[in-house]
């Protein structure tokens, strides 16, 4: 859910910085919809993998050996 989030949130602030630069600079600015879903699609797999890998490496662990080592 927070990668999701993030990758809307990053969404979001792009096409609005590019708004932006659009409007005060007039700079054509030109947005595909394959870039914008694709910088979506990379940010979400990235959360997701990066919080479920340490999540499924940790329940395999025997939780005494686990706070033994600790």
């Amino acid at each position: 859910m927070i990668s999701v989030t993030g990758g809307l949130i990053g969404v979001l602030l792009g096409v609005g910085a590019s708004m932006a630069v659009k409007f005060l600079a007039n700079w054509p600015i030109s947005i595909e919809a394959w870039t914008v879903a694709l910088s979506f699609i990379v940010c979400t797999i990235t959360g997701i993998f990066f919080g479920w890998y340490p999540a499924k490496k940790a329940a395999n662990l025997d939780p005494i050996e686990a706070l033994r080592y600790e």
